[in-house]
């Protein structure tokens, strides 16, 4: 998924590229110039960490105020089980410290759905969606063969109010897997750690479900306040970075994002970054994070 960022804007930003082992997944640089254990930092996260259309994202900038190299984890649509995988492992009980952003609770398994920690995800009858169009599937089921655009909506809010129980016992499944798999990632790793929630939102949700947006709320997508104090338990610091400053970002040149392979209709053209952070949202993270990374740097 990062070549298919790197596809996307390469009119825009360079991502530096690079390989920790051979055939292994792509990430965002600069390298550090050692991977020597103690040498780094390492940064946990989705396309939020990795720093889509910024030339510094929040790990970089971090790691020139600390003068401490920062390994670049972020993983396009990555929740907490993407990071079992053996050789990550190592490189994160390699570092000084971690960073874990909060990631989305879509890319998390539940009985309808299994993700791999990826936000793709695979369904019951073998077939693979992403997960907005996995959970609004689902979430609409009980609307087939409604095509009154009135009756239809009418029958929406009703379900919504008072039905849908299964969707509603699927969200709490995942809710709880999301949750066990982060603490097992932290545990696994047993680094000095820090939690960072970055988002234009508070950790305060409810779902809602007459819509896959009130279902999802803003990234990450599912999670709450409760998820977040389970997590921050399991680490030594909590940072809480709410932010929308410079966003939407305007982009040098329009983008299609049918090129990162991330399943867009061909004719969609971005001219503005509305989604992922802008560079003054990564700024005021690095900013956040400051404090809590110096005293693990030290």
């Amino acid at each position: 998924m990062s070549e298919g960022y790197q596809a996307r804007d390469a009119a825009i930003v360079d991502y530096d590229l690079w390989q920790p082992a051979t055939q292994g997944v792509w990430l965002r640089g600069p390298r550090p110039a050692s991977l020597q254990a103690g040498s780094y930092f390492a940064c946990v996260g989705a396309a939020q960490t990795f720093g889509c259309f910024v030339n510094q994202p929040w790990p970089s900038l971090l790691a020139e105020q600390l003068q401490l190299p920062a390994l670049n984890l972020g993983i396009a649509g990555a929740g907490p089980a993407r990071f079992q995988d053996p050789a990550l492992l190592e490189l994160l009980r390699g570092a000084r410290f971690v960073i874990y952003q909060v990631m989305s609770g879509r890319s998390a398994d539940c009985s309808e759905f299994v993700s791999g920690g990826h936000e793709r995800l695979t369904l019951r009858d073998g077939r693979e969606l992403g997960a907005d169009a996995a959970w609004s599937e689902l979430l609409h089921r009980d609307l087939e063969g409604s095509h009154h655009a009135v009756l239809r909506g009418i029958k929406n809010r009703f379900a919504a109010q008072f039905a849908r129980k299964h969707v509603r016992q699927l969200v709490a499944e995942t809710q709880s897997n999301w949750t066990a798999a982060f603490q097992t990632l932290i545990a696994a790793v047993a680094r000095p750690s820090i939690l960072l929630w970055f988002s234009k939102r508070t950790p305060q949700h409810r779902p809602r479900f007459h819509s896959l947006q009130a279902m999802f709320g803003e990234f990450p997508q599912l999670v709450d306040a409760a998820m977040v104090r389970a997590i921050a338990a399991h680490t030594g610091h909590y940072v809480e970075c709410v932010t929308s400053r410079g966003s939407p970002q305007p982009l040098a040149v329009p983008v299609r994002p049918a090129d990162a392979g991330t399943g867009e209709p061909e004719q969609v053209l971005w001219t503005h970054n509305a989604y992922y952070p802008s560079p003054q949202m990564h700024e005021d993270a690095a900013n956040a994070l400051l404090a809590s990374a110096r005293e693990l740097a030290s």
